[in-house]
């Protein structure tokens, strides 16, 4: 997967995507030691498996999303955009998609 697939980064995380001839989408996420201890770690873990969650991707790709330092300090919301603007580059999701719940 590293070494075949692409990788989108940007401030707060890394993409990596590579396309598979399964019938799922599966999502790894990673959050390394040096965004802090255990606590911090799992809370963005879980940010951004929660935000896997409310996106609506296609079936038969391979994806790790991983957090950055800076994702420590942001919001819920903000890996949600970033992640899906790193998705839509990768051409994961379709170039208009939206998140559930966002308000115009």
């Amino acid at each position: 997967m590293y070494r075949k697939g692409r990788h989108y980064a940007s401030d707060l995380l890394v993409v990596r995507a590579l396309r598979s001839d399964r019938d799922v989408t599966r999502f790894g996420v990673a959050a390394g030691t040096a965004l802090g201890g255990a606590v911090v770690r799992n809370r963005v873990k879980r940010r951004l498996r929660e935000g896997l969650r409310t996106l609506d991707a296609p079936p038969g790709w391979d994806i790790v999303v991983s957090a950055r330092k800076a994702a420590v300090r942001a919001s819920y919301h903000q890996l949600l955009d970033d992640m899906t603007r790193l998705l839509v580059r990768a051409s994961v999701l379709p170039k208009g998609e939206r998140r559930e719940g966002k308000s115009e």
